[in-house]
């Protein structure tokens, strides 16, 4: 069994609840079909400016799969959602799923790097994952809390768990 955290973000169509639907559907894949989930975080679009506000979050899941089947869950999940991947980064997306951590473990497969390659950068990312895991230790960076401590997280704001 591995713990895992998986970033959760939305930016089209009702995003609270779909953002809510991926965690549910990532239970399925728990070890012992639970998750937990940070709150629901209200940031601005990372990489193109031309684009709602996202709804992030973080799950953390217990899995007995591999990473890269992991991985092959979370594009399902995605594509469940209405996530159409086009070959564009960053642009707007019914959800997007990303393995931030998959337990100690630095990889690098075709289409999957862990720990993120950008999580060190994303305050939308590590605004969550501190509320889950601000002790734990990102191989090769630090811990989350002091990753969180030295990203600008203006116009990030926490948002109620209420839909």
């Amino acid at each position: 069994m591995t713990l895992a955290y998986i970033g959760v973000g939305s930016n089209v169509g009702d995003s609270r609840r779909i953002v809510d639907e991926a965690a549910i559907r990532l239970a399925a894949f728990a070890r012992d079909g639970r998750v937990r989930a940070a709150g629901h975080y209200l940031t601005p679009p990372w990489g193109r400016s031309d684009q709602p506000d996202f709804i992030n979050t973080v799950v953390e899941i217990d899995t007995d799969l591999a990473a890269a089947d992991l991985l092959a869950v979370l594009l399902k999940v995605e594509q469940a959602a209405g996530r159409v991947r086009d070959g564009g980064r960053w642009g707007p997306r019914a959800l997007d799923l990303d393995v931030l951590l998959y337990g100690d473990c630095v990889l690098s497969e075709p289409g999957l790097v862990v720990p993120h390659p950008h999580l060190a950068e994303r305050a939308f990312v590590l605004l969550p994952l501190a509320e889950l895991a601000a002790d734990r230790q990102v191989p090769g960076l630090g811990r989350v809390a002091d990753l969180l401590a030295r990203v600008d997280t203006t116009g990030c704001r926490r948002l109620d768990n209420v839909p």
